[in-house]
């Protein structure tokens, strides 16, 4: 179906709002009066050369069970994290946090690691194939300080960037 200046002008500014085809689809019929399947306002989209705005998704909280969420080069205080020495105790990195990766991953796991915090308790630590990141920490009820598990994702987001995970 062909539309008319005026309403080609009306959808692309749709698109500038950030509404999404399925919105715009309805709008059509609402507003305009014109129905369109959602593949003919995909088309018409394209063929008016606009892109649908992305909606940014809600930043995820800190928590024990979230993915890493900030890249390392987005880092203004960057904390290295460096592989373990030969003795078998992970490394301290420059806030307290440190990070090591195991050679071969625990069953379930896409990898896997241990973390020991600025207070010194150590936990192990998954990542499974969906990106969920889990915590088991060898004192049974710890939870560790906010700062620390923020330090510990930015940690482990930087050592398998460096693995080129």
């Amino acid at each position: 179906m062909n539309l008319d200046e005026a309403q080609r002008k009306q959808v692309s500014a749709w698109i500038a709002e950030g509404l999404k085809l399925s919105d715009i689809q309805n709008r059509l019929v609402a507003d305009l009066g014109v129905r369109m399947t959602y593949m003919e306002v995909r088309l018409l989209v394209d063929d008016l050369k606009l892109t649908p705005k992305d909606i940014e998704p809600p930043k995820p909280q800190n928590s024990l069970l979230t993915a890493p969420a900030a890249p390392a080069a987005a880092s203004s205080n960057p904390v290295p994290a460096s592989p373990p020495p030969p003795t078998g105790e992970p490394a301290a990195g420059a806030g307290g946090v440190s990070v090591s990766v195991d050679h071969l991953a625990r069953p379930g796991a896409m990898v896997s690691g241990k973390v020991t915090f600025s207070d010194g308790m150590t936990a192990d630590w998954t990542l499974d194939q969906m990106g969920r990141l889990g915590l088991s920490a060898q004192q049974p009820g710890y939870r560790p300080a906010a700062p620390d598990v923020q330090e510990f994702q930015q940690a482990l987001e930087r050592e398998l960037s460096r693995m080129g995970m």
